[in-house]
């Protein structure tokens, strides 16, 4: 495959990804999440510490309770409930680069890295055909209680996973930035 092939599959692929909010109730298969993991766990990271931890929770009752305790009061997301996965994102945070790191250069690597590894998930996720969608509205203290994670652990993301109920539609152009809003060459 040349380059400009390889791009333009990458770039189709990132066009295309949306959040899904309407999954179907076929099961995930597990080879399936395995393959989003280890597309995440490939993720560059600062020092080459690989922070990240993910608790892929299956359990019908635990994803509800993630779903509806788990989540910011006033928050609703019945759509979540309905997902068969519901993948959490952590950052191991005894790590000795990621504890100095923000004291010497006020960067926190570890979110950096975390969100590096949450999408390139997403991207498998979506090149097997599946949906994903972030969820930044939890409450983390509910969340380390339903799964009894340990201190050690900033639970920093959960992302739905499914299977789309119907096909997802892609973004309007219009919606998104222009290039030149965004972005400077110098």
């Amino acid at each position: 495959m040349s380059l400009k092939t390889e791009f333009n599959s990458f770039f189709d692929l990132v066009r295309k990804r949306r959040s899904c909010r309407n999954y179907s109730e076929a099961p995930v298969p597990d080879a399936l999440i395995r393959n989003c993991l280890e597309a995440a766990r490939l993720a560059p990271s600062a020092c080459n510490k690989q922070p990240w931890r993910f608790i892929v929770v299956k359990d019908c009752e635990l994803r509800r309770k993630l779903c509806s305790d788990g989540l910011l009061p006033g928050i609703s997301m019945p759509w979540a409930q309905k997902a068969p996965v519901i993948v959490v994102l952590c950052a191991e945070t005894s790590i000795l680069t990621h504890t100095i790191a923000p004291m010497i250069s006020k960067v926190q690597y570890h979110l950096i890295d975390i969100g590096i590894a949450g999408e390139h998930f997403v991207l498998a996720a979506e090149a097997q055909g599946l949906g994903t969608c972030w969820i930044g509205w939890f409450n983390e203290k509910q969340v380390r209680k339903i799964l009894t994670l340990p201190r050690s652990l900033q639970i920093l993301s959960l992302i739905s996973l499914g299977h789309p109920a119907s096909p997802m539609e892609p973004p309007e152009e219009g919606k998104r930035m222009k290039l030149e809003e965004i972005s400077r060459i110098i």
